[in-house]
């Protein structure tokens, strides 16, 4: 039951993701992550009474408000990187890197690294690498110069998301929801504040607002998901299968946007998707 809810959870993380970097592809990325993170906060309030009575500790809340910080950082570089780049190339990079933190943060915490692991985590930096080459066929100039920004918007995404997996994670299962409540008040928060200062209008047209929207339920749900599959599984394994939400995310990018590769890019990937499942294959081993 863990691993179904933990592969659920990535599913619907790429879903959501797709959706949030197509509607950044035609409205202000704060915006749109404004009001995707908004409507998991009323979906959130909306069916909270309806879920068994939990008991939120200070500590359960912080934490919670700290991943909102680091998911909603994590989410508009991500929103961002997908509308600048190759969403092929650019979640897998998010992807490796999200995966990576944890398992630092394991080994300096003393715990063992395996083999798999050790050899994942290499593959991936290996994979960085390759999806960011363009080829000697790519165009030069502008278009090497947006994708080479997406791949670093996605490296910064991922160390942001590997955060919000490792804060959401030290909440206690008496706290229910009640910590995607505060993550959610957090970034709607920082983002609100954020669309004030710079003066960005709120108002999305129509067709956009429907796709920030879904975003913003797939991707509550989906952390609904991790979050409860974090209570009964071992955190290396749960946030690695989490972080499997690439394979969504190129899927829908190639049947819907029509994405294609370079052969280095294409390997790039294979590397990357490689590298995510030994670091699993290799976290039961810790």
């Amino acid at each position: 039951m863990v691993y179904i809810l933990a592969l659920g959870s990535a599913a619907l993380y790429g879903a959501a993701d797709f959706l949030g970097g197509v509607a950044s592809r035609r409205a202000s990325t704060v915006v749109i992550v404004l009001t995707s993170q908004g409507v998991g906060l009323l979906l959130l309030a909306l069916i909270l009474p309806l879920l068994p009575d939990a008991t939120p500790s200070a500590g359960d809340l912080a934490w919670g408000g700290l991943a909102g910080l680091a998911g909603g950082i994590g989410v508009a570089l991500l929103y961002r990187a997908l509308a600048v780049g190759r969403m092929a190339i650019v979640a897998p990079v998010t992807a490796v890197c999200a995966v990576a933190i944890p398992v630092t943060v394991g080994v300096f915490m003393g715990e063992r690294l395996a083999w798999l692991t050790a050899v994942g985590v290499g593959l991936a930096v290996v994979a960085i690498v390759l999806v960011s080459q363009q080829g000697a066929a790519a165009p030069a100039g502008r278009r090497t110069g947006r994708v080479q920004r997406g791949v670093g918007l996605a490296l910064a995404s991922g160390v942001a998301i590997g955060l919000f997996f490792l804060a959401l994670a030290e909440t206690d299962a008496r706290a229910g929801m009640w910590p995607l409540v505060a993550a959610r008040a957090a970034s709607v928060t920082l983002f609100g504040g954020m669309a004030l200062v710079s003066g960005q209008p709120l108002r999305l047209a129509a067709p956009v607002t429907r796709i920030a929207v879904a975003a913003g339920a797939i991707d509550v749900c989906a952390n609904a998901l991790y979050l409860l599959a974090t209570r009964y599984g071992p955190l290396s394994v749960v946030v690695t299968l989490s972080s499997l939400y690439p394979a969504s995310t190129v899927v829908l990018a190639r049947m819907i946007l029509g994405e294609r590769l370079n052969a280095w890019q294409a390997v790039g990937l294979a590397c990357a998707l490689t590298a995510i499942a030994l670091i699993v294959g290799g976290s039961g081993s810790y």
